[in-house]
């Protein structure tokens, strides 16, 4: 049985990844990493799943959660908040910090950095790094929010897997929406080129499924991609993933 771990995995888009794996119990044995208790009792309320508390910026947290584990989906991330106060009444933009701890730097690069060593050392098979598109401007909006850099972060952490010599799946999805999966045409393309397209987003559900699909098919081995979804009403729902995996060529 292939022991997965998905870090991240109290977030909406981790949490929809591990509901998946545990859906899959004939292929898949699933494990989640949350920060805190809270976190725990939020996706594991029965108390029937394999779910462990650790802290990615925190090393030493991390080896229990690691042990055993073959493959490693990385779905953790930094998050702004907004500042207190702001009135859209008002017609100004709101402001927005991230809190101690929890910064771009602390979060997408020093605690991927820590999960990829963590994987090195436990003899994980597979890492599967969920990043975003936006990474080849550093100009980026997202890079302003609460002056954090997000993107530049998340890139730094993504050279480093794909040098790490584990073998690799990065992928950078467009605007994440809280639709459901499973009806749309996905598209995948590189640097960032889906920009300057109609199809910027994609439904978190149908990261997640990506993720398990990459753990699934060779073809996504040592291979980086963007990818985002056409319209509902546009196309036919992507269901070859083998197709999809062997279209993407870059390596990074």
């Amino acid at each position: 049985m292939v022991v997965v771990l998905v870090t991240g995995a109290g977030g909406r888009t981790g949490q929809l990844a591990y509901e998946k794996l545990r859906a899959r119990a004939g292929q898949f044995r699933a494990r989640g990493l949350v920060r805190s208790e809270a976190s725990k009792q939020k996706i594991d309320q029965d108390g029937s799943g394999d779910v462990r508390i650790g802290d990615i910026t925190k090393p030493e947290t991390l080896p229990p959660a690691f042990d055993g584990v073959d493959s490693l989906v990385i779905l953790t991330s930094a998050v702004p908040k907004m500042k207190p106060g702001f009135n859209p009444a008002s017609g100004g933009r709101p402001e927005f910090y991230f809190e101690e701890g929890g910064t771009p730097e602390e979060v997408d690069w020093i605690g991927q950095k820590n999960q990829i060593d963590a994987a090195k050392d436990a003899g994980v098979k597979h890492v599967v790094l969920v990043g975003s598109m936006g990474g080849t401007n550093e100009n980026h909006p997202l890079n302003l929010l609460g002056n954090g850099k997000i993107l530049i972060w998340k890139r730094k952490a993504e050279k480093y897997l794909s040098e790490s010599g584990l073998p690799y799946t990065i992928i950078r999805p467009g605007g994440l929406i809280d639709k459901e999966g499973g009806k749309r045409e996905l598209i995948v393309g590189k640097d960032d080129e889906l920009l300057n397209t109609s199809t910027k987003s994609i439904p978190r559900e149908d990261v997640a499924e990506v993720c398990i699909q990459a753990l699934l098919h060779e073809e996504a081995k040592n291979k980086a991609f963007d990818i985002a979804s056409k319209a509902e009403e546009e196309g036919s729902p992507t269901t070859d993933f083998k197709s999809l995996f062997s279209a993407v060529t870059a390596t990074f």
